[in-house]
């Protein structure tokens, strides 16, 4: 049986920690630190105290796009989150309703040739109409799992255009606010040079300051780059993620093996760094250059690569 757990609000990140008083940035967050059976609390700004010289921290530089966009199927609006860019031209997409917050609900029965509960005209072959006298074709699912995401192909428009001119940040159902794009940037963003990016944000670096990664370098931690382009988060209707877009360059590769090899610790902040390094790693727990396409999913069953240093 499963037990449905509420965190009480107080507990919810309802804005960023850097406007929640003065004299705050993006680390006074908490962090917990667990080694084994051993459970401990601190403030993010300590990490500089937990690491030690010849560590790596892997972080992923992909940037955040401002991917939720208004639209309407017939006179019905409709928000659309764009997920990921195929390499044929088409978008991974997801229809949703605005729920009259400034944030979004999911849509239900929006599988192939559902039209109950109101969402006729969502099956393949329907148009979403977009700002700019842009279009969206939607057509098949994903993949087989359901219609929560389907391919779309644009007309009229760039869809990278079309963000950044109508777009805004894919904006959670706990917080406060709508924000500014540069609150969903972390400290390592990068832009990509096809104007790729994440539907949300790789959040497990948002808390890194850059007056926190100076500090790091300073004790002798040094910083491994790989970028992973996230779709949009699965939890929600209990799905195992996407195939995504990563690359892990040969520089960043070989950083992490000498780490491993010199006795330092390899930490990747946050999943989907995890996932970019996984789909690297050989048999042989050998990191080498890669990129492309990755649809791997750590398990307990599978368990993590022999690359993991701590």
């Amino acid at each position: 049986m499963t037990t449905a757990v509420r965190v009480p609000g107080e507990l919810s990140a309802r804005v960023p920690a850097e406007q929640r008083g003065p004299g705050l940035d993006r680390d006074a967050v908490r962090l917990l630190v667990s080694r084994g059976s051993e459970v401990a609390h601190h403030a993010f700004r300590e990490l500089p105290e937990l690491l030690r010289a010849g560590d790596l921290l892997v972080v992923n530089t992909s940037p955040t796009l401002a991917a939720a966009v208004n639209g309407r199927i017939g006179r019905t609006r409709v928000v659309v989150h764009f997920s990921t860019r195929g390499d044929d031209g088409r978008w991974a997409v997801e229809l949703r309703e605005p729920d009259g917050h400034g944030t979004t609900r999911a849509r239900a029965g929006v599988s192939a040739g559902t039209g109950a509960g109101g969402t006729a005209g969502v099956r393949a072959g329907a148009v979403v109409r977009l700002p700019g006298g842009a279009r969206l074709v939607l057509e098949e699912p994903l993949d087989g799992r359901g219609g929560r995401l389907r391919w779309a192909r644009p007309s009229g428009a760039e869809v990278l255009g079309i963000l950044r001119e109508h777009g805004r940040p894919i904006r959670y159902s706990y917080t406060e606010r709508d924000q500014p794009l540069s609150v969903y940037q972390t400290v390592f963003a990068l832009p990509a040079p096809d104007g790729a990016g994440s539907a949300e944000m790789p959040s497990a670096g948002r808390p890194f300051t850059e007056r926190l990664v100076v500090e790091l370098v300073s004790r002798g931690v040094q910083f491994a780059p790989v970028s992973l382009h996230t779709g949009v988060a699965s939890a929600e209707a209990h799905e195992p993620p996407y195939p995504e877009r990563y690359r892990v360059p040969e520089a960043s590769a070989r950083l992490i093996n000498a780490a491993r090899a010199g006795g330092g610790r390899v930490v990747a902040v946050g999943t989907t760094a995890v996932r970019a390094v996984e789909s690297a790693a050989g048999p042989d727990g050998v990191v080498r250059a890669a990129g492309g396409w990755t649809d791997l999913v750590v398990t307990p069953e599978r368990g993590y690569g022999r690359w993991r240093g701590c």
